[in-house]
């Protein structure tokens, strides 16, 4: 049986060739982000085309995830902030339809990847800091230098300002990364238990009740932490977006 790990390989599908001596291929990890965009594309697509005033459950559902997302950014970045709600509601989108379908079974996860992850952070930080001068012009350093800051102890508190403005991607990559790893490889190693001891016989069978519940339990908390990550990175976005428009704290 493959390890926890396995699940997380990236594997080609076949090759598009080579540019310039790099390989191009169709792997996994492409082909079901290319699944999720389309996954979500034609549930928006369906659920809204009819917009019935008394609506269906797929309408009532997207309006729902609609809601959400800008209520979210309204209370978080005010009104002005409405102006990102496309670009929000995508990676909240995004980041919901990639941990749903890495629960199904050989299923890839792409929100278990670093990379993929740390791409979406840097999308932010980067939306942030253009739309930041943009705006405010050289007023968006204020975000490192608080009002009524006492100028003996102004060059700590601007460090470590830095500092935390900088720790941002990470962070927010880290934590959607390391839940969904660390989700997966915990529910693989128990449907392991599960399928080592069911090959025991009878007396493995009742050995694997034990692990078998704990699959179930682990499958619904890492559906309910799929649905809590992709909030957190939306609302976290939202804090973000909210610095680029008003800096000064």
């Amino acid at each position: 049986m493959a390890g926890p790990i396995e699940q997380f390989k990236i594997k080609n599908f076949f090759s598009l060739g080579e540019v310039g001596g790099v390989e191009f291929a169709m792997t996994n990890s492409a082909f079901f982000m290319i699944l999720i965009v389309l996954t979500i594309s034609s549930f928006l697509i369906l659920s809204t085309s009819g917009r019935g005033l008394v609506p269906t459950r797929w309408q009532s559902a997207a309006e729902l995830m609609y809601e959400l997302v800008a209520s979210t950014l309204r209370n978080t970045a005010g009104t002005e902030g409405m102006k990102f709600f496309p670009l929000v509601f995508s990676l909240f989108a995004f980041v919901l339809t990639a941990n749903l379908i890495g629960l199904f079974p050989y299923f890839f996860t792409v929100t278990s990847h670093l990379i993929v992850t740390l791409a979406l952070a840097l999308l932010v930080i980067t939306t942030v800091i253009v739309y930041g001068f943009m705006r405010n012009g050289i007023g968006f350093l204020k975000l490192f230098a608080p009002s009524g800051l006492p100028g003996a102890i102004a060059p700590f508190i601007i460090l470590i300002e830095i500092l935390s403005f900088l720790s941002r991607p990470v962070s927010l990559s880290l934590r959607l990364f390391g839940n969904m790893l660390a989700g997966h490889i915990v529910l693989k190693v128990f449907a392991g238990f599960v399928v080592s001891l069911s090959a025991m016989g009878a007396v493995g069978w009742f050995g694997a009740l034990f692990p078998f519940a704990m699959t179930i339990a682990l499958t619904a908390l890492e559906f309910l932490v799929a649905v809590l990550q992709a909030y957190v990175f939306t609302i976290l976005t939202c804090v973000y977006l909210n610095d680029a428009i008003h800096p000064s704290h």
